[in-house]
């Protein structure tokens, strides 16, 4: 192993019909980090994923995963990798204990090892007491936990998390946190992509974002939130026809440091600024001279909600990639990662000798 369990320098992604899905994108990941990446519908996080755990190849630019190169050894990187998709891949008809099984021998696990394999990621994901119940029956939090156990039936040193915690229950997804937590903790390097930006604040260590199939930002959740430009300052208003009117009055020379961000809101006036908490009072006086009633105010510190508006401009992207049915021009056919025909599937099924078999599809 290296120090760094992803290296992507200049990776690019063309689609067939021209359209650059990811361009010019460096990343490094250090061994043993929980790593997450941000963006809207479309920016491109799944097909960089992808590309990192060999189901895309890159049109241009260089993968080294778990210090294998993507292109010329996938295989190499299939036996050091899990990846657990949007979209669960566990088989509905067979029980957790055997979904587990599946998985062991699709990826090559000893035979000897197997029985006590299964029993400890089924005790890590809670799910013991229902080993032996068919997955058809589970709630969409276990399936979740049992997909996710699934990819680590090998003791990858590194996963890949794309969107895990999409549709589920406030509590279903905290208990999944929890689990990712715990593997990170025992040594796993982890890569989530998420639209949940409290779970990137939660979870990680460093964070990306990608807009439009480039990086725009990155640093640690703290560094982001720097970004932003100070505290935040929430003044609601009795009557919002006065929104226009209190932002004026806010702009005004000298009530707020320069580079302060003042916009109108919803409810009142938003002001981002470095001497937000120390001047807010010296608003709402103003405000008040104005004729103009207030009915709240709220200071608070940036969140990664802030950072995602202030480098992105928008939660949604232009959907440049959702929804594409077209492949890159470089995409990977007939050594495709899936242990069960389909691309959502864990990453690779073994030849019984350590390295990922290729699908039959």
């Amino acid at each position: 192993m290296t120090d760094y369990a992803i290296e992507a320098r200049d990776v690019a992604v063309t689609y067939a019909d021209g359209t650059e899905a990811v361009r010019d994108v460096d990343l490094l990941v250090e061994t043993g980090e929980f790593f997450g990446f941000l963006g809207p519908n479309g920016a491109g996080k799944t097909t960089l994923i992808k590309t990192l755990v060999t189901l895309l190849r890159p049109t241009d630019g260089t993968v080294t995963v778990n210090g294998f190169d993507a292109v010329a050894e996938p295989r190499s990187v299939r036996a050091t990798v899990g990846y657990m998709a949007q979209e669960t891949s566990i088989d509905p008809e067979l029980t957790a204990r055997e979904n587990l099984r599946f998985a062991c021998d699709a990826y090559g696990v000893p035979r000897a090892k197997r029985g006590d394999r299964i029993d400890e990621l089924l005790e890590l994901v809670e799910l013991t007491d229902v080993a032996d119940k068919v997955a058809d029956d589970f709630s969409g939090g276990m399936k979740k936990r049992l997909d996710a156990a699934t990819a680590l039936v090998h003791r990858p040193p590194l996963v890949f998390l794309d969107e895990p915690t999409t549709g589920l229950d406030p509590a279903a997804r905290n208990r999944l946190w929890e689990y990712f937590r715990r593997i990170n903790d025992e040594g796993t390097t982890v890569f989530l992509t998420t639209q949940y930006l409290e779970e990137a604040d939660q979870l990680c260590d460093r964070l990306s974002v990608i807009q439009q199939g480039t990086v725009v930002a990155e640093g640690t959740p703290e560094a982001l939130k720097r970004r932003v430009g100070g505290e935040i300052l929430a003044v609601e208003l009795a009557n919002t026809d006065e929104n226009d009117r209190a932002v004026a009055i806010a702009r005004e020379e000298g009530l707020f440091a320069d580079g302060a961000v003042i916009e109108p809101s919803e409810s009142g006036v938003t002001v981002t600024a470095r001497d937000a908490r120390t001047r807010g009072t010296d608003l709402l006086v103003a405000l008040r001279d104005a004729g103009i009633d207030v009915v709240g105010f709220d200071v608070r510190a940036p969140t990664l909600d802030d950072v995602f508006l202030a480098v992105t401009g928008d939660r949604t992207g232009d959907g440049s990639e959702a929804g594409r049915e077209s492949v890159p021009t470089d995409a990977v056919s007939s050594e495709a990662i899936g242990t069960r025909g389909h691309e959502s599937s864990g990453t690779g099924a073994s030849d019984g000798n350590g390295a990922a078999g290729e699908v039959d599809r």
